[in-house]
């Protein structure tokens, strides 16, 4: 069965439930996950989402900052939560789906949001970033790396933080010194994919010497899309067992122009399961 997967670090999902709703309209991805919930658990719009058919939901979330969720229309028949960096927050969440959900096999969704590091690339000068690499760091040793690396159906999602390639930010040369595309935080990216085997989706529909961008900052205001400077922030990977299985990848640039919208658009993608 085709089964799909979008991510979306929406930004506050009480503040933005419109778009994520008309997104939903539009797409019905079979799974949401959501990045930047901002929202602690007993708040979350639990109700609305269950109107809109989307009735199975785990979250991790917090007040006012981080915070994941995993939306689907499907039940699963399990989720966890990770913690990293010896912190207390709401920066990973999963959900298993299986029989419930109409598959043969099971297949476990990570969503994920890594932290953005602050402004200032030097982890003796900047808590944020030395946070963000150890992070990184722990990634590659934890255990839903293991796991893809030792089979299992895995799918990790989210807003990663990193533009690990030169046509995944509009100037490579320009931002090999600004925070989510140093060599450092791009060398630790790529380690924690290698480290599970994990292929990168979005890279497998769009060739390396094309542009791919899933961000544009506040900053550029009304001119945004005329200046296009954006960067690949956002992910989908898929462990070795999924090889072969990703069918098609969208990013759906449209939403940056929305009213009130996030600075990130959606990626979704679907795969033969």
């Amino acid at each position: 069965m085709t089964f799909s997967v979008a991510t979306w670090n929406i930004n506050s999902v009480r503040l933005r439930f419109p778009q994520v709703k008309r997104f939903l309209a539009r797409f019905s991805p079979d799974v949401l996950c959501l990045q930047e919930t901002k929202c602690p658990d007993e708040k979350f719009p639990l109700g609305d989402f269950a109107k809109l058919g989307y009735g199975h939901i785990a979250i991790h979330g917090q007040k006012g900052y981080h915070g994941v969720a995993v939306i689907s229309r499907h039940p699963f028949q399990d989720q966890s939560k990770n913690f990293f960096c010896g912190k207390n927050d709401a920066r990973h969440i999963s959900a298993t789906f299986e029989k419930k959900a109409g598959l043969s096999k099971p297949v476990t969704i990570h969503n994920f949001y890594v932290p953005a590091g602050g402004d200032i690339p030097d982890p003796a000068l900047n808590v944020k970033f030395e946070h963000k690499l150890q992070f990184l760091d722990e990634l590659a040793a934890c255990s839903v790396t293991k796991d893809a690396k030792a089979g299992t159906r895995s799918i990790l999602v989210g807003d990663l933080n990193v533009a690990p390639r030169e046509n995944d930010v509009w100037s490579h040369e320009q931002m090999l010194k600004v925070v989510s595309h140093t060599p450092v935080e791009v060398r630790k990216f790529e380690h924690a994919r290698a480290s599970g085997g994990w292929i990168d989706v979005m890279r497998g529909f769009v060739p390396d010497d094309q542009k791919l961008y899933t961000w544009w900052s506040y900053r550029a205001a009304d001119n945004w899309k005329a200046a296009d400077r954006g960067r690949r922030l956002d992910h989908i990977w898929a462990s070795r067992a999924l090889e072969g299985a990703a069918q098609t990848m969208k990013v759906f640039k449209p939403s940056r122009g929305w009213q009130q919208p996030s600075d990130h658009v959606p990626v979704i993608a679907e795969f033969a399961l």
